[in-house]
């Protein structure tokens, strides 16, 4: 676990030590904020839904949201409780309010990484815009000195995994093929 520790910090101070500018500080706590609780996924998975076409994929958005949150937020990180790297490093001055909570998976990869995942397979256009925007929420998270590079990468796997489990059920359920048979 020490050597985990000390790759964690290396990545994290390598961040604070050479990237760091008033660009970055904006663009960061802009994206902190704008995803906090997941507002925007839900928001887009809740748009999808308003369309034919898209509701399948709507419908796998918020379930994939729903089961990264549960297994993330309320499973994971009480299970593990790892400290957040600025409460054992409290030198380190955040640019946001520091979050509560435990730091081990990060909510916010997971979730990005959810919604990510699911439009990348239905969506791809979308889905495009969404990997990029994951890989700046990821970052985001390293930045701002709330999670260790290990809650980015674990967070980002387990809404990799929540997405192939919503998807292993929609087909199991044959969802695409109800939401079509309902406009004949």
């Amino acid at each position: 676990m020490e050597a985990i520790q000390s790759f964690d910090y290396s990545v994290l101070n390598a961040i604070q030590q050479s990237l760091r500018c008033a660009f970055l500080d904006g663009f960061s706590v802009f994206l902190s904020y704008l995803t906090t609780y997941g507002i925007i996924w839900i928001l887009l998975g809740v748009v999808l839904l308003f369309f034919r076409k898209t509701r399948a994929a709507g419908i796998m958005v918020l379930a994939a949201l729903t089961l990264a949150f549960l297994s993330g937020d309320v499973l994971l990180k009480h299970l593990v409780n790892r400290p957040r790297p600025f409460v054992l490093n409290p030198d380190m001055t955040l640019l946001i309010k520091p979050p509560s909570g435990a730091s081990f998976p990060s909510t916010h990869s997971a979730l990005a990484a959810a919604v990510t995942t699911v439009l990348l397979v239905k969506k791809r256009v979308i889905g495009f815009a969404a990997l990029a925007a994951t890989v700046c929420i990821a970052f985001s998270r390293l930045y701002l000195y709330v999670h260790f590079p290990t809650d980015v990468c674990c967070g980002l796997l387990l809404g990799v995994l929540c997405d192939v489990v919503v998807m292993l059920l929609a087909r199991a359920f044959r969802l695409e093929n109800r939401l079509s048979r309902k406009k004949n």
